[in-house]
């Protein structure tokens, strides 16, 4: 999607920017609240396998990304030493207001999660404000984020979640990703949370 560019929705439009907007990009909320979890647990039958089981988190909590100390998008460039000059920022306006958006990645040897292809992106954040969160403008984001990718030659669209982030796995799987891998103790700043792989064929 060329800089100006627009896919209205909601009278909402969707325009590529500079990755150098990363600031204002980070304007938008990421806090969701956690109430249910998708706890992994090994499979009753087969070859040792893992299923997911949702379970109630009691008391919910907030979940905010943004807030660690090595995350949100004001800390991103500052932290990275990889070639983002590849990467896509999508940004959703509804008039001159930012109420969402996303963050590719692609064509960057050091990130892990490339697995060193040039035909692989990643989908690195998508965030819609809680305003208009459940309106469909999350579906809009994402078919752009597909778009961007496919204009890249890529052919798959990789994702990352949480087993926490149970709204944003339901998400996923209605666009048609599969679950690809659900990896345990990923993250040692939260040894509780498991790391879901998401995978979209383009």
């Amino acid at each position: 999607m060329k800089s100006g560019a627009n896919l209205n929705t909601m009278c909402v439009k969707i325009v590529e920017e500079p990755l150098s907007r990363l600031v204002e990009y980070g304007v938008v909320p990421i806090a969701f609240e956690v109430s249910t979890r998708f706890r992994p647990v090994p499979a009753e039958s087969g070859l040792g396998g893992i299923r997911l089981v949702e379970e109630a988190v009691d008391p919910p909590y907030v979940k905010d990304y943004d807030a660690t100390s090595e995350e949100g998008p004001a800390r991103w460039l500052r932290r990275w030493n990889w070639d983002t000059s590849s990467w896509g920022l999508l940004a959703a306006y509804e008039g001159s207001r930012r109420v969402g958006g996303a963050v590719l990645a692609r064509r960057s040897p050091n990130v892990n999660m490339l697995e060193g292809r040039d035909d692989l992106a990643v989908l690195w954040d998508l965030r819609v404000h809680p305003d208009h969160r459940g309106a469909g403008l999350g579906r809009s984001i994402f078919d752009a984020a597909v778009d961007w990718a496919r204009r890249y030659g890529c052919v798959e669209l990789k994702i990352e979640t949480q087993d926490i982030n149970v709204p944003a796995c339901r998400f996923y799987a209605r666009q048609g990703c599969r679950l690809s891998a659900i990896i345990l103790h990923a993250y040692p700043e939260c040894p509780d949370e498991a790391q879901l792989i998401w995978r979209l064929s383009l």
